[in-house]
C-alpha cells in the first residue's frame, strides 16, 4: 500500500515535485484525448514517467466522470448505433496498456456527472464542495440519456462488461470503476444511479466476475451513500477488500452522509481515516491511496498545497502501518 496521485502534471517540474514529496507510483495520462492514444503514445508516456523515478500505475479509459454529453464514447451507455465499435476501441486501449506495461486502468460509467450544490466554507475559510438535497433542483430535466429504467441501465452495463472484462483478464490489466458520486434518489434527472449504493456496487463487482474486475474505491463517494459513514464504512471496506475488489483508493473524507454532506480534508471529516487505513492493511490492500476532491484554499500561490498536505498525511499513515 502506497501513496499515489491522479493530479494532472502541468509540466515536467510537477513530476519532480511528486517525487520530492515522496510519491513513487502515480496515475497519469498521456497528452491528448484518451480516444486518440496509440501504443507508441503509451510507451513514450511510460518512459517519460520512469525518467523521473516514478512508476506509471494507472491511466484513465475514455469513460470519464463528466456528463454523458461530454463523453468520447457516449453510445456505450446510451446503447447507440456505434456502441460495439466504441467498446472495441476501449478493448484495444486495454490491450495497448498491457503492451506498454501499465497494469491498471480507471473508468466511470456515468450519465449525469457529479452533481453538487454551492461550495461551503470549511476550516479557516477554505471552500469545500458540498451536496445538499434540499438545495438541489429536484425537477432537473433528464439529459441525453433521457428517462432510463434501472433494469435497462444494468443491461447496458452488463453488455459492456461482457465484452471488456475478458479482454482485461487475458491481458492482466485491472479495471477500476469509480462509484457514482453522489447517491441521488431513483429517477433524478431521469435515471437511477445503480452504482450509487453499496448494494449496487456489490452487484456490479459480482457481474462477469474476474480478478481483474473491481473498483476505483472512492471512500468519499461511498461515505456519501451511507446514513452514518463513521460507523458503516469499516464493513464496506472489508466486504470489497476481502474479495480483492479494490484496485485504487480515493482516500477522502466527508462531513455528513447520504444526501447532505460537505467534502473535507482527510483528518477532519466524520470517517476515522486512521482506522480505515488499518482496515485496508487488514484486508491485504496493496495499491495506491490517493487524495481526491481536496478543498480550495487561500494563499499567495495555493496551487497544489492542499494535495501536498494530503500526500503527507497519507504517507505518515502508510509508514506507521509498515512499522507494525
Amino acid at each position: 500500500m502506497y501513496v499515489g496521485t491522479q493530479v494532472e502534471a502541468r509540466d515536467d517540474d510537477d513530476y519532480r515535485v511528486f517525487r520530492q514529496l515522496g510519491l513513487k507510483r502515480i496515475c497519469a495520462d498521456p497528452p491528448g484525448k484518451p480516444d486518440s492514444w496509440t501504443l507508441p503514445d503509451l510507451k513514450r508516456h511510460r518512459d517519460k514517467i520512469e525518467s523521473f523515478d516514478l512508476i506509471l500505475d494507472m491511466i484513465q479509459l475514455p469513460l470519464p466522470s463528466q456528463p454523458i454529453e461530454k463523453a468520447s464514447y457516449p453510445d456505450i451507455l446510451l446503447a447507440g448505433p456505434d456502441r460495439d465499435r466504441q467498446i472495441d476501441a476501449v478493448c484495444k486501449l486495454i490491450e495497448d496498456a498491457a503492451s506498454a506495461g501499465i497494469p491498471s486502468v480507471k473508468y466511470n460509467l456515468n450519465l449525469i456527472g457529479i452533481p453538487r450544490t454551492p461550495d461551503e466554507p470549511g476550516r479557516g475559510g477554505s471552500m469545500n464542495a458540498s451536496f445538499r438535497w434540499e438545495k438541489a433542483d429536484h425537477q432537473a430535466s433528464p439529459g441525453l440519456a433521457g428517462v432510463l429504467s434501472e433494469d435497462e441501465n444494468w443491461e447496458r452495463i452488463d453488455y459492456f462488461l461482457e465484452r471488456v472484462v475478458p479482454v482485461a483478464e487475458s491481458n492482466r490489466v485491472r479495471l477500476a470503476c469509480h462509484p457514482h458520486d453522489p447517491y441521488t434518489p431513483p429517477g433524478y434527472r431521469g435515471v437511477t444511479r445503480v452504482l450509487g449504493t453499496v448494494e449496487g456496487l456489490k452487484k456490479f463487482v459480482l457481474m462477469r466476475e474476474s480478478p481483474y474486475h473491481g473498483l476505483n474505491f472512492c471512500q468519499g463517494s461511498i461515505g456519501e451513500m451511507l446514513d452514518n459513514p463513521r460507523e458503516e464504512i469499516d464493513d464496506v471496506i472489508r466486504w470489497f477488500g476481502t474479495r480483492d475488489k479494490i484496485f485504487n483508493v480515493h482516500f477522502r473524507n466527508i462531513r455528513g452522509g447520504k444526501l447532505s454532506f460537505m467534502e473535507t480534508f482527510p483528518e477532519e471529516g466524520d470517517m476515522d481515516m486512521v482506522r480505515s487505513a488499518w482496515i485496508y492493511k487488514e484486508v491485504g490492500y496493496r495499491y495506491m491511496l490517493m487524495p481526491d476532491h481536496v478543498p480550495t484554499i487561500s494563499g499567495r500561490d495555493p496551487t497544489g498545497v492542499a494535495f501536498a498536505f494530503c500526500y503527507g498525511y497519507i504517507a505518515a499513515l502508510v509508514q506507521s502501518l509498515e512499522q507494525v
